[in-house]
């Protein structure tokens, strides 16, 4: 017997709209939002993906559509998925959902992603007070490789994952989200310590029927409006997984997720042809439609088996998942350090986000000498395979954080040398990313030691 071709189970049409589908997308996560469609533990089954906006970001030469996109409907995701045993018994809460990713991609004919950061009004980004403007960088796909004419000079393998995949949440789950995050909306900025950059930010995004989509629910009905004021948004990851963007989630990857409801209604969705840790600019990976070949298998009563529970209910769990074998290899890296010292000079304490702030910067600044704008670079370190570490968490007060660099993506050395760094046409890099012009009037933070 020849090998077995996988089930489409649900189809994209990139040429409508998410609620225009054969099988409706939705954008929250509820218990009630039905699934679309059905497998069996064992079964080989395709999953087709639009990107995380439905299609509103386009290949063209403009950053506009990045600038004023409507992120009350971020994520598209394509689901929920019911699975049952081979015996047509459903998933039941308490189990654990295997999740093999046996192979993915972009959908054909759409070999294409882009990298961005939002305005910093309309979505902003890790280092949104250094980078207000809305940018965009397109990217063309050669077999495994991506390219940019918008960031010239690299070139690198993608490992290719889904930044969403999840399990739906049960009501008593969902009430915990909504309680636990409107608590720290409304009370965040007085009772946490929080990074700096975070403030002008969201601390939550909170329910709302605003750029709502249900899947199958029809929007206007008492049961929409209901669940559009109930439905948790998809923005942070949780206990059922979501958007975790985890980057080794690729082929051969095994995910094992907490089963909420009866037949754990899987979805997934926000394809990434390559990410560096953090996707720092926030819509930060190699974004773009694309595909996931799956097969799930059900494990009896494996939450209490395995997940132990963080937090007051057994419900306060994560998922664990398994590297695939197949990922890019680089031998030689350089690796920028970064301590919990802010661009001010001021101390915090053990804090690891302004730890990582700091090592991006430094990489930043570093690579701009090398012929590339800042906002180069930083959707560079966004979406290429860099590797990013907590690498202390204990020395007080100095927590310190890396990202390595793999030197193999550039068309130049750039380690540093006893020279001083060569000046000539090979340096010379034009092209830019596509930019608007920031509009607003929050301060913006310099550091007076960063290069020009």
């Amino acid at each position: 017997m020849g090998p077995r071709t996988p089930t489409l189970v649900v189809p994209v049409d990139l040429k409508k709209k998410p609620w225009e589908q054969e099988l409706p997308l939705h954008n929250r996560w509820h218990p009630q939002i039905p699934p679309v469609a059905e497998v069996k533990a064992g079964e080989f089954f395709r999953i087709e993906m639009v990107d995380w906006t439905g299609g509103v970001i386009s290949d063209n030469d403009s950053a506009s559509d990045i600038k004023f996109i409507d992120l009350s409907t971020v994520h598209y995701l394509s689901g929920p998925i019911k699975v049952s045993d081979v015996d047509g018994i459903p998933a039941k809460p308490g189990d654990l959902l295997s999740v093999e990713i046996c192979n993915l991609g972009p959908l054909p004919g759409d070999e294409w992603g882009y990298t961005a950061t939002f305005d910093r009004e309309n979505g902003g980004g890790f280092l949104t007070d250094h980078f207000p403007s809305a940018t965009k960088a397109i990217w063309y796909f050669e077999g495994i490789y991506a390219y940019s004419t918008h960031i010239p000079g690299v070139r690198f393998p993608g490992l290719t994952h889904p930044g969403i995949i999840g399990t739906a949440p049960s009501k008593e789950l969902l009430d915990i989200w909504n309680e636990r995050e409107s608590e720290v909306q409304e009370n965040g900025l007085k009772s946490l310590k929080l990074c700096e950059v975070l403030h002008s930010r969201p601390l939550a995004n909170l329910p709302s029927p605003k750029g709502c989509l249900l899947g199958k629910i029809d929007k206007g009905t008492p049961e929409w409006e209901r669940i559009a004021k109930e439905a948790a948004r998809t923005i942070p990851g949780r206990e059922n997984g979501g958007n975790c963007d985890i980057k080794n989630l690729s082929k051969g990857s095994k995910i094992y997720l907490p089963v909420f409801v009866e037949g754990a209604n899987l979805s997934t969705g926000d394809m990434h042809f390559s990410q560096g840790d953090g996707e720092v600019s926030f819509c930060g990976a190699i974004e773009m439609s694309g595909f996931l070949e799956l097969k799930c298998d059900i494990i009896r009563g494996g939450m209490k088996e395995y997940l132990t529970p963080m937090g007051p209910t057994p419900l306060h769990v994560n998922p664990i998942f398994e590297i695939g074998p197949i990922e890019p290899r680089f031998s030689e890296w350089l690796v920028f350090e970064g301590i919990s010292v802010d661009e001010s000079g001021r101390q915090h304490y053990l804090d690891a986000s302004v730890a990582y702030k700091r090592a991006v910067l430094n990489a930043i600044d570093y690579l701009s000498k090398f012929g590339y704008s800042k906002e180069q670079v930083y959707l560079l370190l966004s979406c290429c395979p860099c590797e990013g570490r907590i690498s202390g968490i204990v020395d007080s007060p100095n927590a310190v954080a890396t990202l390595a660099i793999p030197t193999a993506i550039f068309d130049q050395d750039i380690r540093p040398k006893s020279r001083r760094i060569p000046v000539g046409p090979r340096l010379v890099r034009k092209p830019d990313v596509l930019k608007c012009t920031y509009d607003g009037n929050l301060p913006i933070t310099r550091n007076p030691a960063a290069s020009t």
